[in-house]
């Protein structure tokens, strides 16, 4: 019979081990400990601590950064499995030296970093610059919109809410009425039926009563165009935004990169899903970063930035005309007046074919005829459109003349359905554009994106930042804030963009690849 040798799981060994050399260079985890403790200065957190004379002594700022950094590298983002890591993994063991912090440490620690998650960037991204990681030529800006911890179920206008109020207290009613027409019967079969009308209805009248005090303690929230926009109860800085995905209620999480080694020199968090707003909160952020490194206040002028068709805004090509930037931003269409795509349907499958092909659900101005002989326009139905205006010059800087229908030709035409939007308009009106008399930064912007050096600039932009917004969600597991607001948001998505740049430092760096650290 074979023999082999014994073995016991309840046993226990001594193992002789030595923390630092758990930390094994090349290594993210290496990385993060000596950037945080030979090369940072934590200076900007002795404010929070007045510990000098009397008091006990605080955990190091270092050991918890490291603790937090190497988390979100691996995707551990909650304090309490933070502390288990720290009493389990040897890795984490290694970071904090032993220490083990609680969990109310940890979350009170993350939350509180308002005033100093800027200076932790910036040391990070000096040492990017001492690194040789910046190119410094050309930056690309994206945004990437994730959830935040709030239901958007409990989003809505203040008339949306206020109707959900009452609708919850009527309900509250119905279930009141329900509960004491069983008490009437007086069996004891009703009681356990009774005790779950009594918890449904201190739920609704919770629900009711939070409702309330929102609306007694918040203003209505206004957009950009001027309009009511809906509020949430749980997170009233976030917002509804429209992805890939579906409808979330989140934050868009903006980020700047660098071309040489998709280094993030600027990111910030906003609770605004349009991109048409944010190419001048995100310059002047990173212009303040890059001075902040010494590379000048000025390092950004005449410099390239990309960014994708979002930020196609009159308000964001001012302002990179204002910080003085060479920016290539294209429009929503400029796909389709590029020659390299002029074939691109004869590669697509016949089922693609047939679901791009749309009905047109109304007339548009191609299917109006001007007669030349006449000078008249003349509509689908074959009546005759009389002007309305001449030769006016309209905002985007065209010559236009406008036309309408007679309102009796339209009043009974077969074909009002296909041209009239709203049963209430008396008549179609259509405007003919002629020549532009000026160009405004728009049309620039689109005639830069159609040349040759346009096209060519801007397809960098694929590879230079949604490969970072790849390693951050699939890589790093955020896949959705776990914090509320948007100070703590923000310091969340910093600390990823952080672990995101230590990374570039230990896969990149001069003196980290070469082993001299």
């Amino acid at each position: 019979m074979a023999k082999y040798k014994p073995y016991d799981y309840s046993q226990s060994i001594m193992v002789p081990l030595s923390l630092e050399e758990q930390l094994v260079p090349g290594t993210l985890e290496y990385a993060i400990h000596h950037i945080i403790e030979h090369r940072f200065d934590i200076s900007c957190f002795n404010d929070r601590f007045s510990n000098d004379d009397v008091g006990r002594r605080a955990i190091n700022p270092k050991i918890l950064l490291k603790i937090i950094l190497l988390g979100y590298s691996r995707g551990i983002v909650s304090s309490r499995p933070l502390e288990r890591a720290c009493h389990e993994n040897i890795i984490f063991m290694a970071l904090a030296c032993g220490q083990t912090p609680d969990h109310s440490t940890i979350a009170a620690f993350v939350s509180s970093m308002e005033k100093e998650i800027g200076d932790v960037f910036t040391q990070v991204l000096l040492v990017c610059e001492e690194e040789g990681l910046l190119g410094g030529t050309h930056f690309s800006l994206d945004g990437l919109k994730l959830p935040s911890n709030a239901a958007k179920e409990w989003s809505g206008t203040h008339s949306d809410l206020k109707k959900k109020q009452v609708a919850i207290e009527n309900k509250v009613a119905e279930i009141m009425e329900e509960h004491r027409e069983l008490d009437k019967l007086q069996r004891k079969s009703f009681d356990s039926e009774k005790e779950r009308l009594k918890k449904r209805i201190k739920h609704l009248e919770d629900k009711a009563k939070r409702i309330e005090e929102f609306l007694s303690e918040n203003e209505p929230k206004i957009g950009a165009r001027g309009k009511e926009i809906q509020s949430n109860i749980t997170d009233n800085e976030s917002a509804k935004m429209a992805t890939s995905h579906g409808v979330i209620q989140g934050y868009n999480a903006n980020a700047m990169v660098d071309e040489a080694h998709q280094v993030i020199v600027q990111a910030d968090a906003f609770g605004n899903g349009n991109d048409g707003q944010l190419m001048r909160p995100m310059l002047e952020g990173a212009k303040r970063n890059l001075e902040a490194i010494g590379l000048g206040n000025d390092f950004l002028n005449e410099k390239v930035i990309s960014a994708d068709t979002g930020y196609f805004s009159l308000n964001n090509l001012e302002t990179c005309l204002d910080e003085n930037v060479d920016a290539y931003i294209p429009d929503p269409h400029f796909r389709k007046r590029d020659p390299r795509f002029a074939e691109a349907d004869r590669h697509r499958r016949p089922t693609d074919k047939n679901s791009l092909k749309r009905k047109k659900r109304w007339f548009t101005v191609d299917d109006f005829h001007f007669d030349e002989k006449t000078q008249k326009l003349v509509c689908p139905a074959g009546q005759e459109l009389y002007k309305s205006g001449t030769n006016f010059k309209t905002t985007k800087g065209y010559i236009a003349s406008s036309y309408k229908a007679k309102i009796t030709a339209c009043r009974n035409c077969t074909l009002r359905k296909k041209c009239l939007r709203s049963d209430s308009s008396p008549q179609r009106q259509v405007r003919i554009f002629h020549n532009h008399i000026s160009k405004s930064l728009l049309e620039k912007m689109k005639q830069k994106i159609d040349t040759l050096k346009g096209r060519k600039t801007y397809s960098k932009r694929l590879g230079i930042v949604e490969p970072v917004f790849g390693n951050i969600r699939s890589q790093k597991r955020m896949d959705r804030f776990t914090l509320r607001g948007k100070i703590k948001v923000g310091i969340q998505w910093l600390f990823y963009c952080i672990v995101h740049n230590v990374e570039k430092v230990s896969n990149y760096g001069r003196n980290y690849t070469l082993g001299t650290v």
